[in-house]
């Protein structure tokens, strides 16, 4: 949520700021704005409702806003509905400090009203606004350094933050501040760069620094140093982002996410064979030894959104394979239900961006309980990462697309390659089922690459399904899990009105919903559970349903009842969540763009959501 970006250099701001910008999009925004210094003159802000090619517009590109120092930001509305005086950049009553801000503020009411008995005035509804005129009251209060300031201020603010803020008295230098919200910091060939990803910079360097909780830096031409809550400094390595820049760009394609969903037979393959060497799963760099394996009691799976999805179908897998009890919780709900752990447990917690407020709070929660933690993240450096006993990085490359396609997959085997070394090290599968494991998690890249070259026919039906009101989900165990991912790309993108059900509830109220023309999906990749998932649609059927069937090549009796069939090459049913979650996808893409819905940038939704 939000988008921060900043630069000191040799070169214009404007222009650098607004292309930062442009690659935070995905964030989720309603509006924007940038802050330019040009030497000693007072910085300069320009700001804009709606899309970013407002603030383009408004500045000629940047071209208009002369100055090599500046900050800029998209923004999410939380305190202060969208408009170009909630938008930040924000400024002191005498413009002496200029910030942009990530994050939630809880006690802002608190330190407006102390700050109004002290004489500041304020012209926006915002949270932002406040948190700049308190680092202005303590900078003038103690006449000292800009770190003096932001030091007295984060003792006073609660709540998640990441603040970009300039000075008047120290032209050409942002200072930074962090707790809870993500910021990154870059460094190449005398310039200096802010972001709260890591797209928004990948362009002009990939040495970048992670600031850690509670800490501050001073951001000079190519010279960044760090400092800590008590003022004092901390001495940082910088990092090396391995993703491509061209990564980060659409490459010919319409939209990123179907961009995306090509890209996914490479990234699983690269997420496998990050781990895979030899036909041998080596957890070494995840930091799991096989005594620790042994010892696990319990797993809890946390998670937000389709990362929860992931959770879902992993539980069916682990339980199978390795017969570890397996609970999935929504970290939105997971602390607040005060959860009765084992300290022999393992708590896995799945997020993309590393990022997510709910899943970084649930992590803390765990690890305040004694309970090992292992992040499935997606960046290097996140707080996740950073905070987790153990990591296991998926290897998806940048995701732009707010609907994930490629991270949810890579989640997907890194699941998988943790059930079936789990199971082989405590010894709940032989070694001919091992090898006959991991050789078919080796040919789905292949199998994903098949369904995506044969998608014409889903655009076809998809196309087709533009006025649909409601649309229904249904399976049965993993299916069941698919299912809830699929109806979760139907609604996030083209609006339509979409549940996911286990197949066996329907009768227990969920089938009064069904009308003449309702579209009902119904999952059958478990030959276990086909024919009662059959069973279920049939039951639609009468009631007046038009029944689309996701099933394996080979099944195809299903023709006899469903009106539209899509199948997926057979795998090992544990696997078949991989491959029955492309069609998902590609239809959720295809009704989006038949509608003409901006696909990447869905409304009210935001990429990474980075606070509660």
């Amino acid at each position: 949520m939000c988008g921060i970006v900043g630069y000191t250099g040799m070169h214009s701001a404007a222009p650098v700021l607004l292309d930062g910008l442009s690659k935070l999009e995905y964030r989720g925004y309603d509006s924007a704005g940038i802050a330019v210094r040009d030497g000693e003159k007072q910085a300069e802000v320009i700001k804009a409702k709606g899309r970013l090619k407002k603030l383009i517009e408004k500045t000629n590109g940047g071209d208009s806003v002369p100055g090599t120092c500046g900050i800029g930001h998209t923004r999410w509305a939380t305190h202060g509905e969208p408009s170009e005086n909630n938008a930040h950049p924000h400024t002191s009553d005498d413009g002496n400090v200029v910030a942009v801000h990530n994050g939630i503020i809880e006690n802002y009411q608190e330190l407006k009203d102390k700050l109004i008995r002290n004489g500041y005035t304020f012209y926006s509804e915002t949270d932002t606004e406040v948190a700049v005129k308190l680092v202005d009251y303590y900078y003038k209060k103690y006449e000292g350094t800009p770190v003096d300031a932001l030091t007295h201020a984060m003792v006073r603010i609660r709540g998640s933050y990441a603040l970009a803020i300039m000075f008047k008295e120290y032209p050409e230098e942002i200072y930074v501040a962090r707790k809870d919200s993500p910021m990154i910091l870059g460094v190449e060939n005398g310039e200096s760069f802010i972001a709260s990803d890591v797209p928004a910079i990948l362009k002009y360097t990939r040495n970048v620094y992670y600031i850690g909780n509670l800490e501050m830096a001073r951001v000079r031409k190519g010279e960044i140093t760090f400092f800590n809550l008590d003022g004092d400094e901390v001495e940082k390595q910088p990092k090396v982002i391995e993703w491509d820049a061209e990564a980060a760009e659409k490459a010919g394609f319409e939209h990123f996410m179907i961009k995306e969903i090509h890209e996914q037979p490479k990234a699983v393959a690269d997420t496998l064979n990050s781990v895979l060497h030899d036909g041998v799963i080596d957890l070494s760099d995840v930091g799991l030894s096989e005594e620790e394996i042994k010892n696990i009691s319990q797993i809890y799976i946390v998670a937000c959104g389709s990362a929860y999805h992931v959770g879902m179908a992993a539980q069916y897998v682990l339980e199978d394979l390795a017969r570890i009890p397996v609970r999935v919780e929504l970290a939105s709900e997971f602390r607040y239900r005060k959860p009765l752990l084992d300290k022999n447990g393992l708590a896995i917690i799945i997020s993309q961006s590393g990022e997510t407020a709910d899943s970084l709070a649930a992590l803390r929660e765990a690890k305040s309980k004694g309970v090992r933690t292992l992040g499935i993240v997606n960046v290097i450096g996140s707080s996740i990462a950073r905070e987790a006993d153990n990591v296991f990085y998926t290897l998806a490359g940048p995701e732009i697309s707010v609907a994930t396609t490629k991270a949810y997959s890579t989640q997907l085997i890194a699941s998988y390659l943790l059930a079936i070394q789990f199971a082989k090290v405590r010894e709940e599968i032989t070694q001919e089922q091992y090898d006959g494991l991991i050789a078919e998690l080796q040919t789905l890249p292949e199998k994903i690459q098949k369904i995506i070259d044969d998608k014409e026919r889903l655009q076809w039906f998809a196309a087709k399904q533009v006025n649909a009101k409601d649309i229904f989900f249904i399976g049965r165990g993993i299916d069941y899990a698919i299912s809830m991912e699929g109806s979760l790309k139907m609604k996030e993108i083209s609006y339509i009105h979409s549940e996911a059900y286990a197949a066996g509830e329907l009768k227990h109220g969920t089938i009064s919903l069904i009308e003449d023309g309702t579209l009902v999906i119904g999952c059958l990749t478990q030959p276990a559970l086909y024919e009662k998932t059959v069973s279920n649609m049939v039951e639609c059927k009468s009631r007046g349903a038009y029944l689309m069937g996701l099933t394996t090549y080979g099944n195809y009796n299903i023709e006899d009842t469903a009106d539209f069939v899509t199948y997926i090459p057979k795998t090992d049913p544990h696997f078949a969540t991989s491959l029955a979650v492309i069609p998902l996808q590609l239809m959720g893409y295809y009704v989006s763009v038949a509608k003409g819905l901006d696909v990447d940038k869905p409304r009210n939704l935001a990429k990474s959501v980075t606070v509660e």
